[in-house]
């Protein structure tokens, strides 16, 4: 269960990243706030692989490394999208639009990666569509 912690941690940290880069980009083109915070996170990353001496020349050839490269293919294209999103627009209407990848996610969890389908589910990605209507729509 130590991933709830790290879960806990993750919201709480990243609840501050949509309103920090919105005043950061106020007045710092985002693209420069996307080098320098997501540069933060590679130096970071790199800290940790080598504290923890985790292998990496042995990841780039594993067969399971072309869904690492898309995978960061897809993270570069989703945050520079998000930080100009952020720099342009409110974070009460880009950061619920961003969160969908929550349900985004959770349906090609259950399409593509044989997640159970439940009752509960389906209620949580209908209530979390109806929440970001609510929250990004006024009216």
């Amino acid at each position: 269960m130590q991933y709830l912690w790290y879960a806990l941690v993750a919201l709480l940290a990243y609840t501050l990243v949509a309103p920090l880069t919105k005043l950061a980009t106020q007045e710092i083109p985002s693209d420069t706030v996307a080098f320098v915070t997501n540069g933060m996170l590679a130096v970071s990353a790199l800290a940790l692989v080598i504290a923890t001496d985790r292998p990496v020349a042995s990841a780039l050839t594993h067969e399971h490394a072309p869904y690492m490269y898309a995978a960061g293919i897809c993270l570069t294209v989703g945050i520079i999208a998000y930080y100009r999103a952020l720099a342009a627009g409110p974070v009460s209407v880009v950061v619920p639009i961003f969160g969908l990848f929550l349900v985004a996610s959770s349906v090609v969890g259950i399409a593509f990666l044989d997640e159970t389908l439940t009752a509960r589910k389906i209620a949580g990605v209908a209530l979390a569509l109806v929440a970001v209507f609510l929250t990004t729509f006024e009216g």
